[in-house]
Order: structure tokens, then sequence, then C-alpha cells
């Protein structure tokens, strides 16, 4: 297929086109009333044809859409892989490498950090340089931190690899999204989608498994090592299969159109942000200079970050329209919950298996399985139901209620401790499981849905961003309520405060306590309670989700697939 011409860069003046009826709360059935301007969109037939579903006429994709899919599909379960793999294996990590439980938190909230960070600017990046060449870009960043990783004999070398594979792994989730906007049409995105979904949760889930195994047989370093055979594959994938027709413009030109301004000011202010966020209460005191600093520097910069994209750039990275409506900002706000709430349970219920029943690595990862036996097939039907209904408020009302019910009962995990029985623990995560797999898929299409036609694919990647956000300062956020409620339990049982701070490496001692001695039951009840703190925010931000859910408003799946980046077939 011949190459499009160069694209247009769009009028200077706005951050946004103008408001569409399209953007307005309107029922499935309320096709004819879409505006004039979304159906007469100078679309190649095939396209027009593909764009537009009913239940008379299922889009379909044919072997390019499949295999591109498919792509996507695969690199984001090596992705979401990495970003869980460390859970089981950070006791062992900080013993190894010499370090503190602040460090070992570290390892896991740097990835997340620069993910987050870096997603907006990524998905703009995309827009004017090409899907392919970003994700390229995305792989080689992450095969990068994956080698340096590896191969790290100190915290500040592994902390470098892992900001790097950060970065990578951000561009890679962000991309693959606006990809799946660019060529599946949004009333059948839902289905399809679910490719991706069931990677990411195979890979969040079997990560600790993975890493356990890793522990226990071989060495740390090969949770780092597993990377690099499937990301040679993933870029031989990418450059065969994710083809899209070229933009003509010169690189000067790509270059002239990119906000370089706008995204180093979001960037490092949000980094400042998160930084000051993530250490507070771990590593320095919330009174702190070191803390308030970077927190209030990173405000500011937020801030004016914001006020460069209103007023000074001239083709903004940041899109006001995405925010339009309460409905909006309520979706991302149910994102952000998602994000957060998931990466608690992943990170702190096979640490809370290894400190207080003393689980191996490996059995601490396997005892996460009932989340992804109902998280996957959940997440799988709810997505095709939401195909066929084109409808998805009641996926969010019933997902936010089961997750809030499943996030509140690990609570009693943690105050029953070792006493509580297989089938109890096994039932909770059951229902935990099956509710974030409802919301999964929900609140993304709920986005996606409520943006106009022509924004989804920046609707999509600031789904990615908003959970991504989530998962980082969730992450941050349990490490500051573990250790203040586990450090305030251990001075009222007057054992020193400092177990708190090695937190993760003092399990290991812990074990050659013997059953009967009372210190050890001291520690382990405040272990239990650093848990029960955790377990309480968890049950706290679900129920925010939930509320934010009973804003969204109804609105059409059924738009006309409007995007530039056409595949070259």
């Amino acid at each position: 297929m011949a190459t499009q011409e160069a694209h247009k860069p769009s009028s200077p003046t706005h951050s946004c086109p103008p408001r569409s009826r399209e953007a307005h709360t309107v029922s499935s059935t309320d096709r004819n009333d879409l505006p004039k301007e979304s159906s007469s969109t100078s679309l190649p037939p095939s396209d027009m044809e593909a764009s537009t579903s009913s239940s008379s006429t299922e889009w379909k994709p044919q072997r390019q859409e499949y295999l591109i899919m498919l792509t996507i599909a695969f690199i984001s379960l090596v992705v979401a892989l990495d970003a869980t793999i460390l859970v089981s294996v950070l006791p062992t990590l900080a013993v190894d490498l010499h370090g503190y439980a602040e460090e070992a938190f570290w390892a896991g909230t740097s990835y997340l950090l620069t993910s987050a960070v870096f997603q907006p600017f990524i998905a703009d990046l995309s827009d004017v340089f090409g899907r392919r060449q970003l994700l390229q870009a995305s792989l080689v960043f992450f095969t990068a931190g994956s080698i340096i990783c590896a191969r790290a004999g100190s915290f500040p070398v592994l902390l470098a690899g892992r900001c790097l594979q950060g970065i990578g792994g951000g561009g890679i989730i962000t991309t693959g999204q606006v990809v799946f906007a660019d060529i599946v049409p949004l009333r059948q995105r839902a289905k399809w989608f679910a490719l991706v979904l069931v990677a990411w949760a195979l890979g969040s889930v079997f990560g600790p498994l993975v890493g356990g195994l890793f522990v226990q047989h071989s060495t740390w370093r090969w949770c780092f090592y597993i990377n690099l055979p499937f990301c040679g594959i993933g870029l031989i994938l990418v450059h065969f299969f994710v083809r899209f027709q070229t933009d003509r413009s010169s690189l000067r030109e790509k270059l002239v159109r990119v906000d370089w301004i706008g995204g180093f000011l979001f960037i490092s202010s949000l980094t400042s942000f998160l930084m000051g966020i993530s250490w507070a209460g771990i590593q320095f005191p919330w009174s702190s200079f070191r803390t308030i600093t970077p927190i209030v520097v990173g405000t500011v910069g937020i801030l004016l970050s914001l006020l460069w994209e209103r007023y000074g750039a001239r083709q903004p990275f940041l899109r006001r329209c995405l925010f339009y409506s309460s409905s909006a900002v309520a979706a991302y706000v149910c994102a952000f919950c998602q994000g957060l709430v998931l990466f608690l349970a992943l990170y702190y219920v096979p640490f809370y298996f290894m400190a207080v029943h003393f689980a191996t690595a490996t059995k601490a990862g396997i005892n996460i399985f009932p989340v992804t036996c109902f998280l996957l097939p959940s997440s799988a039907i709810v997505s095709v139901l939401i195909t066929h209904l084109g409808r998805f408020r009641w996926a969010l009302y019933l997902g936010w209620t089961i997750t809030t019910l499943g996030s509140g009962l690990p609570i009693l995990m943690a105050v029953r401790g070792e006493n509580i029985k297989t089938a109890e623990w096994v039932g909770i995560f059951v229902v935990f499981g099956l509710g974030n797999g409802i919301v999964l898929t929900s609140v993304n299409f709920a986005i996606q849905s409520i943006a106009r036609g022509e924004d989804c694919a920046r609707a999509a990647s600031m789904y990615a961003f908003f959970r991504t956000l989530g998962m980082t300062i969730g992450v941050a956020v349990g490490g500051t309520v573990f250790q203040n409620m586990m450090s305030y339990k251990l001075e009222q049982l007057s054992q020193p405060t400092s177990i708190a701070q090695q937190a993760q490496s003092f399990i290991t001692r812990l074990k050659t306590y013997s059953r009967d001695d009372p210190t050890r039951h001291d520690i382990l009840e405040a272990y239990g309670y650093g848990f029960q703190g955790v377990f309480m925010v968890m049950t706290v931000i679900s129920a925010v989700g939930l509320l934010s859910s009973l804003v969204v408003r109804r609105h059409s799946m059924d738009k006309i697939l409007e995007s530039k980046h056409r595949i070259q077939r």
C-alpha cells in the first residue's frame, strides 16, 4: 500500500478539536444523532466498514490485525511479569546486596515510578514518530535495563537498571494501548483487548511464582536474564508485524512538533513529587525537609507544566479535552484506584505469607493463584459481554462492589495470622480476583467510551498512565503504612522498632526463633498489625473507586474509528 502524505500538525491554538456531540451522553441506539462530520470522515471503504459495528455487522480482524494484537499481547506479558517478579525475591535480594527494607522497596517502586511519568509523553512521541518506532525504542530501553539489573552488584546499580526498565515498560504499555485504539473499533475493542488483559493478568500473578522458583533453585539474577530472549523475539515481531503507513514529514518537522518543554516539565516535576511521596515515612519523616522539598517542588512544577500546556505549547502533549466532564474525571479516578489496589495486593500478599506463615518464595507465589484463576475468566467474560451489550456501567458497579468486599476481607487474614485456614484465604482471594477482573475491563472501556472518537487513542494511553500511577503510589503508600504500623506495634510490645526497617530481610532471622518464644509471638503480631494497615488502605481506596463509578454516566460505544495511523498492508 502506498504511503500517506505527511500528516499536518494540528492547530497550535487549540489543545483539542472543538467538542462534538459524540462527547455527550448518548445511548447505543442514538446513532442517528451522532454528528454529521463523524459519519463523513474520509476513510477508505475498507476502514469505514470496519469502523462501524452493530448487532448485524461485526468487525472482524484480518491477518495483519491478528498479528499486531498477538505481538502486543506477547510483549505485554513480559512487561507484566517483570513488574511483579521481584515481589517474592525482595528478602533474598536485600540480604544478597546488603540492603535495608527501604532499598528493597525502591527496587519495585523505581520501576513503577519511571514507567508512570514517561507514559503520556511517549504516547505523544508515538503520534509524531510512529507506533512501531516507539515500541522498538521502548523494547531497547527495557532490554538494556534488564542487562544492567542482571549484572548489578549493588543497589544503586540495580535501581538504575530498574529505572531504564520502567521507561521501556511504560512505553510498551501506553503504545500498546494506542495501537489497539488505532486498529479496532470501540464496540469490538473490549473483546479483542482481552488478549492483552489476559497476558497482563498472567504476567502479574505468575511473576511472584517465577521469582520464587529462581530464588530457590538458582539465583535472583535470572529474574532479569529471563527477559532477554523474550525481548529479542519481541523486537523481531514488532519489526515485521507492527507496520503502519509512514508519515513522510522530515525529521526536523517531526522534532519541531514535539512539546519538549512540556514533556520535560511534566516528567521532572512528577518524578520529584512521587519520590517525595514514596520515601515519606520510610526513609525520612513526613516533617523532614528531604520529604517536603521534593513534594513542594514537584507540585509547583506540575502546575507550571499545566500552565505551559494551556498557554505556551503550540501542540500540547497533555489533552485537556480528555477531562471535559465529571464522567471522564471519575473514570480516571477509577483507573488510579484499580492500579493502586491490585498492586498493593500483588506486593503485600506474598510478603504476608512469607512473614506470617514462613512460606517459601515459591509457595508465596502459588498462594496468590486464586486471584489469577478468577481474574482472568471474569475479565474475559466481561469483555465479551460489554461488546455484546454495548454498555459498560453495569460492569463498573458490579466490579467495584465485589472488589471493595474482596479488599476488606484480607484484614481477617492479618488479624488471625497463623490460625487462618487455607479454605478461608482461598475464598478471600477468589472474591478479590473476581472483582478486579471485572474492574480491569470495564474501567478501560468506560474511559474510551466517554472520549470522542478522535481522542480514543489518547484516552487509552491516559488510562494506562493513571493505572500505573496508582500502582506506583500504591506500593509507596503500602510501604509507609506497613512500616509505621509495624513500628508502632513493636514499640507497644517493647521490641526494637528497627525490625520494621528491615522487615524483608528479618524474615530469615525470625525463622530461627522457637515456636514458644514470646519474642517470636510479639514480632509476628507486629507483622500482622502492619499488614492490617495495608489491607485497610486497600479497602478505603476500593470504596473511593466504587463511589467514583457512580458518577460515570452512560455513553455510546458505537463510534467511528478515527485514526491517522493506518495499517500498511
